[in-house]
């Protein structure tokens, strides 16, 4: 890499002579101890992380507060948690909010209306599967629900009614599954507009702002409280303060304050309904960081740290009132099931556990272990139901390189395919994809973002064989769904794998028919995804199906500088062409000067990338070289004006985030009573304006996790010395990754850097999907 003394920028004299290959972390001072930190997402989940997480940007300039008459702030969280959800900056939150836009109605976007939908939809699904499997037994006056089924499924276990066995065979279904779409064409059905979401109705609302006045609380909140609680909100309140909580952005302080103003002497913090109400709370926090479940030693601990003077019997209220479920890590099977009380026989049985490894006790959210149930029953359906004997040796023949006749192979043997690579291995899916439509068969590719769209539209030479995983799923893009309501494909492949969270994968799966073909294909080393889960890890460590490694590494400098970064080793490039370009800043401000000057002028010059293709990616959104402090910085000097479309101007750049973990890059156009009009690569956009705040943004400058999935001609990397915490390896390798032709580093982070990538990742989102994955064959 080459290492520009400071003050000098790509194309400058200096740079132009300067032929030294540096170390990146030359030039630099060694940081203190305290600059070692870690991704925060990646990180293994403690008391800390339970209680606290999505809570440590040290950010709060994108958040609105309304203080309650005692004092109290309350804070709305919707701005920062429409993307992002799981950043490597030390945040759990998203950054989709802009200040000051102006608010007007008008209609959502039907996509993210028809995803949302489809959320719903599968959840009634999977909640009427549940219905037909056996019913629940008897397991004490107290339980309800599928809490009451996982623990009388233990007891059943323990006293030798059942085997173990018995309970990891999900029963036949009620009705048969569909067949396999016949390869006959089938007429595309025709995107359908998903109904516009219900919102409260204005006597709830005022309802429940009266109550939340009543207890000091902002009537602000009324209409989130309304359509959190429901109709009866108001009731809930006044019968549970604690219900508060499940508003998006209340705290627990903030709740106990409301509390303590309806109820007086009654408040206590040991009462069944705060406790209850904080462990819900807990796993919310936590499933923002991208856990489906937590261990129930971190959750005692957090809440032993919010005052609750019995955590072991706050957990199990909580369980017995179907707030959460448990599930057990055996020491020689992963078996979800309920919690059992410790049982001693006569002959010692005490003793005899002595000497057995402890279980881990999970405790979940029911959302997400239906999905990993939901999702871990698919795959296994399309492991089973796939045709053995299809014939693909030609096509295996004809491919263009080993690895991509060797996925060709496995593909055509198995029902589920994992393959992992990098950039340039994408076009081995592609060529899967080209071989399957020569064999007449409907086969599609589905990625993360618009640019991956046009990626592997450009790889296969035919843009019908690409489109978003959003759109496919909402009807937007697409085949469209047969008469049975699968998707119409007999070959999907899933690229930025990685991206998927565990609804969004079980939605999916659960929308293909028997006999599809699904290809889960992805860079292993990239950041994971926006939502909870990590499902294309959890598919390889579970060793469920054929594993496809690319042999095709990524070429040029970046290539050979990322491959590094993949293995723990920033080495040293040769860049003659000045394809990696190190800039060494002493402090945040200069990180800032030296960013716009890369973006407006050197890289343009010296590279012959514009402005308009170099994309900046930093660690965090906030402090004093975020996103918003960069975004601002770049709009003054790129595009200045006075913001009069709430903060925007025609010709800023911009992202839209229509649903959480989903960012769409584009172009402010105008604005009217309508809402803010946006070019997103050609697809004309309007977005509401009473959505303007907490769904767009400014993205001259972006997260790493906003950017995955997204190439750009150029990329600049900022390293600030004070956001060391938030890097990891798989923050650098996902950041350095980013640029096609070129990539800038602006450099302050000195000895951190190398220590990130030295240390290995892990993949601490805490998941059952694993387990649930290598179960059947236990």
């Amino acid at each position: 890499m080459t290492a520009l003394p400071g003050g000098e920028t790509p194309g400058s004299p200096a740079a132009d002579d300067d032929s030294v290959v540096a170390d990146p972390s030359a030039a630099v001072p060694a940081p203190s101890s305290e600059e070692e930190g870690r991704d925060a997402s990646e990180g293994a989940t403690t008391a800390d992380d339970a209680a606290g997480a999505a809570e440590t940007d040290g950010d709060n300039s994108g958040t609105d507060e309304a203080a309650g008459s005692d004092g109290r702030a309350y804070t709305d969280r919707a701005a920062d948690e429409t993307d992002d959800t799981t950043e490597t900056d030390g945040t759990a939150s998203a950054d989709g909010a802009v200040d000051g836009v102006a608010a007007a109605p008008a209609p959502t976007l039907s996509e993210a209306e028809a995803e949302l939908a489809a959320q719903r939809e599968l959840r009634k699904r999977i909640e009427k599967r549940k219905a037909e499997k056996e019913g629940p037994i008897d397991a004490g006056a107290k339980l309800s629900g599928p809490a009451a089924d996982l623990l009388a499924a233990v007891r059943a276990v323990e006293s030798g009614e059942k085997p173990a066995a018995a309970f990891f065979d999900s029963p036949a279904p009620a009705t048969p599954r569909r067949a396999a779409p016949t390869p006959a064409p089938v007429r595309p059905r025709a995107p359908e507009q998903a109904p516009a979401p219900q919102g409260a109705s204005p006597e709830a609302v005022a309802a429940a702002a009266a109550v939340l006045t009543e207890g000091g609380a902002p009537g602000a909140l009324a209409g989130p409280a309304a359509e959190a609680l429901g109709a009866q909100a108001a009731d809930a309140l006044r019968e549970d303060p604690w219900q508060l909580l499940a508003v998006p952005g209340v705290r627990p302080e903030q709740a106990d304050g409301f509390a303590r103003a309806l109820l007086g002497a009654e408040c206590g913090p040991d009462d069944e309904r705060r406790t209850a109400a904080l462990v819900g709370w807990l796993l919310e926090r936590a499933a923002l960081q991208g856990h489906t479940a937590l261990d129930a030693t971190a959750v005692r601990a957090a809440l032993a740290e919010r005052s609750v003077a019995d955590p072991e019997a706050a957990v199990q209220h909580a369980v017995a009132e179907g707030v959460v479920l448990v599930f057990q890590d055996r020491q020689d099977d992963q078996e979800s099931a309920a919690p059992a009380e410790p049982r001693e026989d006569a002959e010692g049985g005490a003793e005899d556990r002595a000497g057995q490894e402890p279980v881990q006790v999970l405790l979940g959210l029911d959302r997400y272990a239906l999905a990993e149930e939901s999702l871990a029953d698919g795959l296994a359906r399309l492991i089973n139901a796939c045709e053995k004997d299809a014939d693909w040796t030609e096509s295996a023949s004809a491919a263009g390189s080993p690895s991509a006749a060797e996925l060709i192979r496995a593909v055509a043997a198995h029902g589920l395919v994992a393959h992992t690579g990098g950039e340039a291995a994408r076009a081995e899916p592609a060529t899967l994809i080209s071989a399957a439509r020569g064999l007449g068969l409907r086969a599609l590719g589905a990625v993360h973002s618009v640019d991956g769209r046009r990626r592997l539209a450009a790889a296969t030479g035919d843009p019908t064989t690409a489109v978003t995983l959003a759109g496919l799923l909402s009807g937007a893009e697409g085949p469209g769904r047969d008469e049975e309501g699968a998707i119409a494909v007999d070959l999907l492949v899933v690229l930025d794998a990685p991206q998927l969270d565990v609804e969004t994968a079980a939605i999916l799966v659960e929308s293909l028919a028997d006999g599809t073909r699904l290809v889960l294909s992805g860079d292993p080393g990239v950041l994971g995804s926006a939502g909870a889960g990590k499902v294309f890890a959890d598919v390889l460590a579970s060793r469920a199906c054929p594993q496809i490694v690319s042999r095709t590494p990524d070429p040029g400098p970046i290539g050979e500088l990322v491959s590094g970064i993949g293995i723990g080793e920033l080495n040293q490039v040769a860049a003659p062409g000045k394809e990696v370009v190190i800039v060494p800043v002493r402090d945040a401000g200069e990180a800032v000067h030296r960013t716009v000057q890369l973006v407006a002028d050197s890289v343009p010059r010296a590279i012959g990338v514009p402005s308009a293709d170099t994309q900046v990616i930093t660690v965090g959104h906030g402090g004093p070289a975020g996103t918003r402090a960069l975004n601002a910085a770049l709009k003054q000097r790129l595009n200045p004006g006075p913001g009069r479309f709430g903060g925007f101007d025609p010709g800023d750049r911009v992202v839209h985030v229509p649903t959480p973990g989903r960012t769409v890059p584009g172009v402010v156009v105008s604005a009217d009573a309508e809402g803010l009009h946006l070019d997103c690569a050609d697809t004309k956009v309007v977005v509401p304006q009473e959505r303007v705040e907490s769904s767009v943004r400014h993205g001259w400058a972006l997260s790493a996790h906003q950017a995955a999935g997204m190439r750009w001609p150029a990329a600049v990397v900022v390293l600030p010395g004070d956001a060391t915490q938030g890097l990891s390896r798989r923050w650098v390798y996902t950041a350095f990754s980013r640029g096609e032709r070129h990539l800038s580093v602006v450099h302050g982070a000195a000895q951190a850097l190398q220590r990130a990538v030295a240390l290995s990742p892990a993949h601490d989102r805490t998941t059952r999907l694993r387990s649930l994955l290598e179960a059947p064959a236990g």
